[in-house]
């Protein structure tokens, strides 16, 4: 996704739910090239935190490190792409609807278009792929949206669908380092809705800039 316009200074929160949703973008868009992997392996959570986020987090690292590139080209390719089709399908349509291409995606593209967003000539996949969802996400909390923006978006295209593929994607068959990959998703989808929730209606209208 490209973004037309760019954006203020940030809380250190925004910036950091800004830097998830980019990762989680970046590994469930192609598996992680060596520079990244690297940076997997080195995380280190806080020892005296014992939450979803921080065991997500070490999971991550640990197994970054117990995997090599060639395998993790390989796991996802199984799980997204395959011969004909991955694993798993990584599309809101198919998850809301059971087929691609569907009502959903029109009404996605509708919005799309009202935020200013256009897709990249390079990209084949249609925009309701997780990890255009998780790069749009990203690209709101940057450019400064608003949170009630960034909700509605969340609400109407994520929400009701990731946490499920989350838990599929821990669960599949060809699934090793993505397991990791699934349970940081699916934390972090939880601490978005308990986010949103949280904030008091004058926040979620003005907590960031239009």
């Amino acid at each position: 996704m490209n973004m037309i316009n760019a954006a203020p200074a940030l809380q250190e929160t925004d910036e950091l739910r800004a830097d998830i949703y980019a990762l989680l973008a970046t590994l469930l868009r192609q598996p992680p090239q060596p520079d990244l992997l690297t940076w997997l392996k080195e995380i280190q959570p806080d020892q005296d935190e014992d939450s979803p986020m921080a065991r997500a987090w070490s999971s991550l690292a640990l197994h970054a490190s117990h995997s090599a590139h060639e395998q993790l080209d390989d796991e996802h390719h199984n799980l997204f792409i395959g011969v004909g089709r991955g694993e798993l399908m990584p599309f809101g349509c198919w998850y809301l609807t059971g087929s691609l291409m569907e009502k959903p995606l029109v009404i996605l593209r509708e919005d799309l278009e009202l935020l200013g967003f256009e897709r990249q000539p390079e990209v084949k996949e249609p925009e309701d792929h997780i990890a255009a969802l998780c790069e749009v996400m990203s690209m709101l909390i940057l450019s400064g949206r608003s949170y009630e923006i960034q909700h509605q978006f969340w609400q109407k295209h994520i929400q009701s669908w990731a946490e499920k593929f989350f838990k599929d994607l821990q669960n599949a068959e060809h699934a090793v380092f993505y397991t990791a990959v699934g349970l940081l998703g699916q934390a972090f989808t939880q601490q978005e809705d308990n986010w949103f929730l949280q904030l008091s209606p004058a926040a979620r209208e003005g907590g960031q800039q239009q």
